[in-house]
């Protein structure tokens, strides 16, 4: 696997790690708060091919709140 892959995998690895931490009981909610923006911060960009040909993030509706 090429080294950025790696990294990306890493990542999405430990996100959906504290998303199954934040459903124990006793979950640090401060840490889940701090380490969750974090690590979805730092996900490098998706590998080729992981998205389909001409995906655009920016295509799609309007949400509530997106200026």
């Amino acid at each position: 696997m090429c080294p950025h892959c790696e990294d990306f995998a890493r990542t999405v690895e430990m996100l959906a790690a504290l998303a199954l931490y934040s459903h124990v009981d006793g979950a640090d909610i401060a840490f889940i708060d701090a380490m969750g923006p974090s690590l979805a911060a730092s996900l490098p960009a998706p590998p080729p091919g992981t998205l389909p040909p001409g995906y655009n993030p920016d295509d799609g509706p309007q949400y509530p709140g997106q200026g």
